[in-house]
């Protein structure tokens, strides 16, 4: 993901809010001036500054949250999950069902610091209608696999591409590292037959009402080609930059999705009476 300054505002997503690089070139400097025993003493300091930040560095957190989904009339329950297990690969899953109608999201990856590694990721809408999608980013493969009605295509892979549900957790993994919120945030995706860009926009900060209680939000909003549509993501810093609410605008119809219940490890998550 890429951060891109932006001067002006032209409006879920994305940024790479990676921490700061170390300077080098001191050890050296001193071990010339000073000579070897002050460069032992430069790098020993360096040494307890990497441990300083690591132990500050934040990851994600384990989820349960079920999310009340409404368009054109009808309603749907999603239950979303992230776990991780002891080889350190987190899962995370979402599954709803309507009637006959079910669908269910699964992306598995892992965590390189704050930088999240997709390993692959599979949508599956069963009933009357039929639908799957998958995306694998094959290790030591050049190119990323994406399924694409029935069909299968190779996408350009880089070490920053996402799938569609990965690049979600990226949001909240770079904001855990780095909360200052960036106006322009840049995603690659990879979605059925090439790799989009998903950009962010910074809109600012909404406190909304939860059957939780009261909790401030962070809006994002998501910049589309076509003015018809319009997607737009709110996330809590003080539950771990959870999503808790989403609306999504496509051809004058209208898809929102609002947080009802959610725990952080175990522990549910509250908000605040008013």
């Amino acid at each position: 993901m890429t951060i891109m300054d932006r001067g002006s505002r032209s409006m879920v997503y994305q940024s790479d809010l990676s921490p700061a690089a170390y300077c080098g070139g001191l050890a050296k400097r001193a071990a010339v001036a000073l000579g070897l025993a002050l460069s032992f003493i430069a790098s020993n300091a360096t040494a307890q500054e990497s441990a300083a930040e690591t132990q500050s560095h934040r990851t994600l957190t384990p989820y349960d949250a079920v999310y009340k989904t409404s368009t054109s009339g009808l309603s749907i329950k999603l239950r979303r999950s992230l776990s991780m297990d002891d080889n350190g690969d987190c899962r995370l899953t979402s599954e709803g069902k309507l009637l006959v109608a079910g669908i269910s999201e699964v992306s598995v990856f892992t965590l390189d610091e704050d930088q999240i590694q997709p390993r692959s990721y599979v949508y599956q809408l069963s009933g009357p209608v039929s639908r799957r999608r998958e995306v694998h980013f094959d290790k030591g493969s050049s190119v990323i696999r994406s399924l694409y009605k029935k069909e299968w295509y190779e996408l350009p892979k880089t070490g920053e591409t996402l799938d569609r549900m990965s690049q979600q957790e990226q949001l909240r993994l770079s904001l855990l590292n780095d909360p200052t919120p960036r106006e322009d945030m840049l995603f690659h995706v990879a979605d059925g037959r090439k790799v989009k860009e998903y950009r962010l926009t910074y809109q600012g900060e909404e406190r909304l009402e939860t059957p939780m209680g009261w909790v401030n939000t962070l809006h994002f909003e998501r910049d589309h080609d076509d003015p018809e549509r319009q997607s737009g993501v709110w996330i809590a810093p003080e539950w771990d930059y959870l999503m808790v609410r989403t609306v999504h605008i496509d051809n004058g119809k209208t898809t929102v999705a609002n947080l009802i219940s959610a725990n952080l490890s175990g522990t549910a998550v509250t908000g605040s009476s008013s």
